[in-house]
């Protein structure tokens, strides 16, 4: 495998996977990483040619080459294993990490996808690893035993979602199905957007976790609220630029926002009656009118197939404003 440049947007990674261990911590793991991380672009274009393998996939500037038809996958992303699965690779999926725990059927392991460890990766015999982002330690370790490990980034766009389903698509042997995928994800996105467009403009506080960790527009859960017409009230609130500033509740409850999504349900047991509890929040307009979310925050946090599923509770909650 040959392997050039470095792909590491570890804030991103952490921040979506915030519902599994805080976004508070998260955020503070890697703080010193603003500035690596907001090199983070779109790049996530490949090209490649299904057919007979070997098969070449050039990323960014990245060349991996995957000698056969992969029988041995070990995902170390949630997202990814979502997709292999959504796309009948599942079959082909050896070993996932302990954070993929959906569909059921998915084989986890004990491999953690944010600290893994090169020795129970190679014992598990893989012969292709994914991931949304590998030490270059471990990378270089795989790379010195002949093992191809294919990286998918946490996304900045909706077109990148696709691209990495074409890229497993590609690399598993099931473009056919993959395909489909996209084309009814594509088609069910853009009835969603007719059905909000008929609403009025409606503002929004998204919450990560009870911090008050939020996320802006230029975001890839930022943009889906975006691409409904939503309002983001957290936007004027990142002077740092950040993406995922901290707002103060002071500041929210200012903004008085018409609907309020809740993407910490799981991690923290936030809902409807504990956002009653806080301070001066049920003179809020979307508590008095129960327009309070509760998001599953595995589906907030992912971007595999399953993301329609978001789009489709933010436009119901628009549906039920008066």
């Amino acid at each position: 495998m040959k392997k050039t440049g470095k792909l590491i947007p570890l804030l991103g990674i952490l921040v979506l996977s915030c519902s599994a261990i805080g976004c508070s911590r998260a955020l503070s793991e890697v703080k010193a990483s603003d500035e690596r991380a907001n090199t983070e672009t779109s790049e996530q274009a490949f090209s490649g040619t299904e057919g007979n393998f070997p098969l070449t996939l050039e990323i960014g500037e990245n060349e991996i080459i995957v000698e056969a038809k992969p029988t041995r996958i070990l995902s170390l992303s949630p997202s990814a294993t979502e997709i292999l699965f959504a796309i009948g690779a599942g079959d082909q999926v050896a070993a996932v990490d302990e954070q993929s725990n959906y569909p059921p059927e998915a084989p986890m392991s004990g491999i953690s996808g944010y600290t893994p460890n090169l020795e129970s990766i190679i014992a598990l015999e893989p012969d292709l690893v994914v991931h949304s982002y590998l030490p270059e330690d471990i990378e270089k370790g795989l790379a010195n035993v002949g093992i191809p490990s294919l990286p998918q980034l946490a996304p900045l766009t909706l077109e990148d979602t696709y691209q990495q389903i074409s890229q497993l698509g590609l690399v598993t042997g099931n473009t056919e199905s993959a395909q489909s995928i996209i084309q009814i994800m594509q088609e069910r996105v853009d009835q969603l957007i007719v059905r909000a467009s008929s609403h009025g403009s409606l503002s929004f506080y998204h919450e990560l976790d009870q911090s008050y960790f939020s996320v802006t527009s230029m975001t890839f859960i930022g943009q889906i609220y975006a691409t409904l017409g939503l309002e983001n009230i957290a936007d004027a609130a990142d002077s740092a630029g950040s993406g995922y500033p901290q707002l103060s509740e002071e500041y929210i409850l200012s903004q008085n926002p018409d609907l309020i999504f809740l993407a910490d349900t799981k991690c923290c047991a936030q809902s409807l009656e504990t956002v009653k509890q806080r301070n001066g929040w049920r003179a809020l307009s979307a508590v008095e009118n129960q327009k309070v979310i509760e998001l599953d925050d595995d589906i907030a946090s992912r971007w595999g197939p399953r993301i329609i599923q978001f789009f489709e509770e933010i436009v119901d909650a628009m549906e039920q404003i008066d």
